[in-house]
């Protein structure tokens, strides 16, 4: 009996395998839009791993699909469509442009919405062109993509930051955006793989970020990362190599010129002979070891960029998945590999329906990045400043029968140094040689950094409209600095009994900094969101949520000086001296605990409203004003629905925006509100008095909007207006000395800030024909004002970057004199200072008096310009024809300004520094010049923070530019095998004669450079 069962159940297994043999077929087809033929188009059967490509005619054979099956036909910018095989050979479809998307889902505030609905200044971006931009930081492939939205690089340099602004500098504090990853905050997305990003999107008003609360007060942008796709199991893979090279450098003097100019400058100094010989004059009479280096050739070179990223994903119909990883390393455009950044990322994301109503998920990725940290913003040592300050006349290395070479350092130090007792030449300064300071940096940031979540997600209710939703995030971040400043350079002690004699006068003694720190910060979140559409008139969409959010931080550190052996084994803690050893150790929490609501009703898709409201606690208040509010409401009213609009066949949308709400700024020192005290000798000090009563920054923002589209959204507009004013800025005051002695500056809220402009986008896409294109434009206006400081703050001045903060002006306005020109003779200087010459000669600067005094004096100076931009705009088009795509980005900025502290000392000095090749045109006679003055070893008015130096930093700048082509399947017998080569930073327009107009520090002392880059890559897709 039993053996007939088995004979029964082989038989039924046979039948149902014929069966679905016999069920199985191959089924072609073609696919099109209603232009023609469409290639590469994807088509694969749902709930399966089977799939293919149109080829280009559009036609595609998918074989081994069931009689009952359904095809998927998906192309980018076209509708998805889903089409059942019903026992059919022959499937052909048509797909339709996806040009309107007004029903695309966008993520908002912990939930996502249809864009139709959505009411608040909300910018979703285009991941395609973002993916071209080819950057390390994510947020710098925000360049010149959203209105309103002002990225830059800090610096050139390798592994350095990316300012990012949403609508202006509203705090005299911590602007920094929050970003929210997959749900999980954080204040840096440098550990984030752009392979990695499937969406990206713009909350620029409070409406939109005010459910963010007390973080939210610099804007927030949201990110989801990629997922597997159903019925699609794919393999990527792609390689770029990149070369790097420095650009817009200044043309600085040689030799001959230099010396023409010092010697010029001597006779134009007072208490020099006019019949005397210079020393510049009898040095080019008679010395024979004079070199002539080009400093900028010898210490920048060729870059080389490196990017590897793999991933595979796919889907059952459980379970999708995605695992990826990915390296980026690039040695910079500076001699040897001292600038080096490498970053390797792993990912994998994972989530499973449990049930069809139970989904449980986890987005983790691992990072580990590492920098060799040159100083690239003109900060000590000043390798790009002193590369432009050093005159030509030294080398790069000393003669090896110098008595003080030696092979470990060869390099030239002081200007033609003798030794201990003859010293050294006065006449040529005492800058230092910018290739040995790069050989002999060593410092490096190492950082290891878990970020990702867990949720799980259950559905309520017959429709399973009702969603409830528990999402843990983790961000633990690691770090360990080490840097070992070695001894170098000549020795210049003459004191044999000083402890440092006989060692070089840089690093002096030698010494090792190491620190190691943990960052560790937890989010835990719960929501329940109903969405809902009743009758097709009424839609609902209601999010209730709370939030805890606990992060610590704690670091250890130590340094040590005098270590008898510094090779690489040595470079540790327990080899230096114990004298003048340091340690140090620290460590702090906060934590936030919020509760927040939100609720969308729309009617007919015609009218639409929104209102939020986000409470937070948190520790860095003190108990008076813990909890602080955050509403916000929104509303929008499409016109394109009602029916007196049906005729007008050419508009597709026209709708009108309006918001209110506020967010906040919690990001002040921990625990700011409490006095501190220290004790000393049984004694108690006062460090800081405490203020219990300080809270949240205020920001409050007032948008209205419009967006309208025509011919099916082809072409689409959009265009806003705000005001955004943050109340209660954190400032802090000093109290008398003579009452409390001196103590630490004591936190209020006192300030207030604006920030107003408007806002516009265009978007053009044409997929109607064999070529293809796009064009996406913005511009965005930003006027920025300090309305209100605190009663005993009357200005706060920044004497280092030459910037008062007033009110009635911009934040960190630059201040000094305010330049006039050149004085061309005695009467001039006579007239103008008829009461206080103070030795200004014909040929100095003249400033203007403004008090007309007759003098110079603080009295006259005035604010000089604006660090802050007032137009942002970019500009990018992408194409394809057939198999080739090409896209370019142009990015730029107007009326900002910066002040340019490297043209001060190379060229208005009164050290016999290196110049530009413009001070040959200085001043040196009656009519000569009106614009640079006469060189001279004496103050000629350029030792004077004036407006000489404020430049405008405006500057239009081609981005990016690429051309790829891609391989048809049936060619190589592979899905997607795409070449492409493209350019970055190829030209820049400016006036500004600095090494980077896009620098963000407020004064240029010399910035490492963005570099123009070419770069190549293949991409495959299997």
């Amino acid at each position: 009996m039993m053996k007939k069962n088995v004979i029964n159940n082989l038989i039924l297994l046979f039948v149902i395998l014929a069966g679905g043999i016999i069920n199985a077929q191959s089924v072609k087809g073609n696919v099109s839009d209603n232009s023609g033929p469409l290639p590469q188009v994807n088509v694969s059967v749902k709930g399966t791993s089977i799939s293919t490509t149109t080829d280009f005619d559009g036609n595609y054979t998918i074989n081994k699909v069931d009689s009952n099956a359904v095809l998927i036909f998906s192309y980018i910018g076209y509708l998805t469509k889903e089409i059942p095989v019903k026992g059919n050979s022959i499937i052909n479809a048509i797909l339709t442009n996806d040009s309107l998307k007004l029903d695309e889902v966008v993520v908002v505030g912990y939930t996502s919405q249809k864009k139709a609905s959505i009411t608040g200044a909300v910018t979703t971006v285009d991941m395609d062109n973002l993916s071209k931009t080819r950057v390390a930081d994510v947020a710098q492939a925000l360049q010149g993509q959203v209105a309103g939205v002002f990225v830059a690089a800090n610096t050139g340099a390798p592994g350095d930051g990316i300012k990012l602004r949403i609508r202006g500098e509203g705090t005299l504090g911590n602007n920094e955006v929050l970003y929210v990853i997959d749900g999980v905050p954080t204040r840096d997305i440098s550990f984030l793989n752009q392979s990695d990003v499937k969406t990206m999107t713009v909350l620029k008003d409070a409406a939109a970020g005010a459910i963010y609360g007390s973080r939210a007060a610099g804007g927030v942008v949201l990110i989801t990362t990629k997922s597997g796709l159903k019925g699609m199991t794919s393999f990527d893979a792609e390689y770029y190599t990149g070369l790097h090279f420095a650009t817009n450098l200044p043309k600085m003097l040689n030799t001959d010129q230099y010396l023409t100019v010092k010697d010029q400058a001597w006779h134009n100094t007072a208490g020099n002979a006019a019949s005397a010989e210079s020393p510049y004059a009898f040095d080019r009479r008679t010395r024979t070891d004079l070199a002539d280096t080009n400093w900028q050739d010898e210490l920048f070179t060729t870059g080389i960029s490196r990017n590897v990223q793999v991933s595979a994903s796919g889907a059952s119909e459980n379970i999708q998945y995605l695992i990826s990883g990915g390296y980026y390393g690039i040695d910079g455009i500076v001699v040897e590999d001292n600038d080096q950044y490498q970053r390797f990322n792993f990912r994998s994301n994972i989530s499973a329906d449990v049930s069809d109503r139970f989904k449980v998920g986890s987005n983790l990725q691992i990072s580990y990045a590492k920098q060799d940290k040159l100083s690239s913003s003109g900060d000590v040592p000043g390798i790009i400043r002193h590369a432009l300050i050093r005159p030509p006349v030294l080398g790069v290395y000393k003669d090896v029968n110098d008595p003080t070479y030696s092979t470990r350092n060869p390099y030239t130090d002081l200007p033609f140094y003798a030794g201990p007792n003859n010293g050294w030449s006065q006449n040529y300064e005492y800058t230092s040689n910018p290739i040995a300071i790069v050989h002999f940096t060593d410092d490096k940031r190492n950082t290891f950094q878990t970020f990702g979540n867990l949720y799980g997600e259950l559905a309520f209710l017959a429709d399973k409209s009702l969603k409830f939703k528990s999402n843990l995030g983790v961000d633990i971040k690691f770090g360990h600095n080490k840097n070992f400043a070695e001894n170098f350079g000549d020795a210049n002690i003459n004191d044999s009994s000083n402890q440092y004699y006989g060692l070089g006068r840089n690093n002096r003694p030698n010494n090792l900094d190491e620190n190691r720190g943990q960052d560790m910060t937890f989010t835990f979140s719960n929501t329940l969101n109903y969405v809902k559409t009743i009758n097709d008139l009424h839609s609902i969409n209601l999010l209730l949520g709370m939030e805890n959010i606990n992060s610590k931080e704690s670091a250890i550190g130590g340094s040590r000086q005098n270590f008898d052996n510094t090779t690489d084994a040595f470079r540790y803690l327990d080899y230096g001296s114990t004298n003048n050893a340091y340690s140090s150790g620290s460590a702090n929490n906060w934590s936030l605990l919020s509760y927040f609501a939100s609720g969308t009703y729309g009617y007919a898709n015609k009218y639409f409203a929104t209102a939020t409201m986000r409470a937070d606690a948190s520790s860095r208040f003190g108990p008076n004003n813990k909890w602080g509010y955050f509403p916000s409401v929104s509303g929008g009213w499409v016109v394109s629905k009602e029916d007196f609009m049906k005729d007008i066949d050419w508009m597709s949308n026209l709708k009108f925006r309006a918001s209110w709400g506020q967010a906040g700024n919690q990001e002040i020192p921990n625990n700011a509100y409490e006095t501190l005290v220290s004790s000393s000798g049984g004694v108690v000090n006062v460090v800081r008095y405490g203020n219990p009563d300080i809270k949240w920054e205020t920001t409050t923002q007032t948008n209205f909007g419009l967006d309208f589209g025509v011919l099916n959204n082809k072409l689409s507009f959009t265009a806003d207006y705000f005001t955004k004013k943050t109340d209660d800025i954190l400032l802090t005051v000093g109290l008398p000395a003579v009452s409390v002695g001196v103590i630490n500056r004591t936190y209020v809220n006192a300030g207030e800030v604006s920030n107003k402009g408007f806002e516009f986008g265009v978007n053009l896409q044409n997929n109607d024909h064999a070529f293809k294109y796009g064009i996406n434009g913005n511009i965005a206006t930003l006027t920025n004002r300090v309305n209100k400081l605190q009663e005993f703050v009357k200005n706060i001045t920044d004497d280092y970057t030459h910037t008062k903060t007033e009110v009635g002006q911009p934040i960190s306005s630059y201040y000094g004199y305010q330049f006039d020109g050149i004085y061309q003779n005695a009467t001039e200087v006579s007239s103008h200072l008829f009461a206080n010459a103070n030795g200004s000669q014909p040929g100095d600067i003249k400033f203007k008096d403004l008090n007309n005094d007759g003098q110079i004096n603080a009295d006259d100076r005035t604010f000089i310009g604006n660090p802050i931009p007032k137009i942002t705009y970019g500009l990018s088009f992408n194409s394809e024809f057939k198999n080739f795509d090409f896209s370019f980005l142009l990015q730029g900025v107007e009326g900002v300004d910066r002040y340019n502290d490297l043209k001060q000392i190379l060229n208005y000095d009164s050290r016999p520094f290196n110049s530009m090749v413009s001070v040959l045109d200085s001043w040196h006679g009656e009519g000569t010049s009106n614009t640079t003055p006469r060189v001279t070893f004496n103050n000629n008015g350029g030792g004077n923070v004036s407006s000489v130096f404020v430049e405008d930093a405006s500057y239009l700048r081609l981005k990016n530019i690429e051309i790829g082509y891609t391989f048809n399947k049936t060619i190589l017998g592979i899905n997607d095998l795409r070449l492409y080569a493209s350019g970055q930073n190829l030209f820049t327009i400016t006036d500004y004669t600095g090494l980077d107009p896009e620098s963000t520090s407020l004064i240029d002392k010399g910035t490492y450079p963005q570099s123009k880059s070419f770069i190549f890559g293949v991409k495959v897709k299997l």
